[in-house]
């Protein structure tokens, strides 16, 4: 499904078009896969729609891969034909600079994004080196894995720089893909923690608490109490201001959004210093994912199991998915599969 020009993702003007498209080959160092499923981020609706734009054109969107190695190009170690694999985000780094050899490849000057810089899973068949995919484990089914890779190793990392501890409160603003997966989280490795959900939507809002929440409220609400931690997932400025007052002194909030939108952009206005960022509340951005974040999420998914919940499109439905998405009809993660089960 490619990607041809930018702009508004609508029902009158789908982004996507369905064409035909060389299979690539693998170079030395790299393998092919073969997509089975690839989740649906919104991050799309971001390259879609000119925020984070593709450096080129036509592109191939879609970083939330599994697929099986169908070759391997010369000097491609770490991985066999038939071998099941999965690619995320992160597509490559220099692995040389100061943040790669610290273990920070997700700040990398040359960071490259699957399905913006580099092709990615809108398609039959995907190209990358095996240093930057990783191994499925055989408790999740491609489509259950999809999401993991985005939506699960994003969440854990956002869990990881709360700093949360078990018994203290966590907040979620926004209750899509990656929240859901962290409220399962949470339950998992904090039981003794409670969750509560602030969304703009009914539908939401019940599905957080059908999930485990022990309360959903707006994003404006007042919670019922102050939170240690809250994590945003939301492409808006005011759901941000609305948290920051929600935070217990010494909380943290951490925001988990790769752009915000500059429509809502008036709501920093209101924000008051002494009710909002006094007594030392922080405020942490999370950006990308490095290969460790994802290699040790997909093990703790298998562990626990962690089952995200899953809408599944075929790949010509593409344009659908990522409508229903920017319209909220959301009920845990959107995957398309590409292949049929069992190929």
């Amino acid at each position: 499904m490619l990607l041809e020009r930018l702009g508004d993702v609508t029902a009158e003007s789908p982004p996507l078009r369905l064409a035909d498209w060389p299979t690539p080959s693998p170079t030395a160092g790299e393998i092919l896969i073969r997509v089975s499923a690839c989740g649906v981020c919104h991050t799309e609706l971001d390259e879609i729609e000119g925020r984070t734009p593709p450096p080129r054109l036509p592109a191939i969107l879609g970083h939330q891969v599994v697929g099986r190695v169908e070759t391997c190009g010369p000097d491609a170690r770490g991985f066999r034909p038939g071998d099941r694999v999965g690619v995320a985000w992160i597509f490559s780094a220099c692995g040389e600079c100061a943040a790669c050899r610290a273990g920070n490849e997700n700040l990398c000057p040359d960071f490259r994004a699957t399905g913006r810089d580099a092709p990615g899973g809108y398609a039959e068949y995907l190209t990358v080196s095996p240093a930057f995919a990783y191994a499925i484990p055989d408790a999740l089914t491609d489509v259950e894995a999809a999401p993991l890779l985005c939506a699960g190793a994003i969440g854990y990392r956002s869990l990881r720089l709360t700093q949360l501890t078990n018994g203290q409160s966590l907040g979620l603003t926004g209750f899509g893909a990656s929240a859901h997966l962290v409220l399962k989280m949470v339950r998992h490795k904090f039981p003794q923690s409670r969750v509560f959900v602030f969304s703009r939507t009914d539908s939401e809002r019940q599905f957080a608490l059908d999930s485990g929440a022990v309360w959903a409220g707006d994003t404006r609400s007042q919670c019922p109490e102050q939170l240690h931690a809250i994590i945003d997932t939301t492409p808006a400025w005011s759901p941000v201001v609305a948290a920051l007052g929600q935070l217990a002194p010494g909380g943290r909030l951490v925001v988990n959004a790769i752009r915000k939108e500059d429509a809502d952009k008036a709501a920093l206005q209101s924000l008051d210093y002494p009710r909002d960022l006094w007594l030392e509340k922080q405020i942490q951005s999370v950006a990308n994912v490095t290969r460790k974040d994802v290699a040790e999420f997909l093990e703790l998914a298998a562990s626990i199991p962690l089952r995200p919940e899953v809408q599944e499109y075929s790949l010509q439905a593409a344009n659908q998915a990522l409508l229903d998405l920017k319209e909220r009809r959301i009920r845990g993660a959107k995957v398309l599969r590409v292949a049929p089960p069992g190929w």
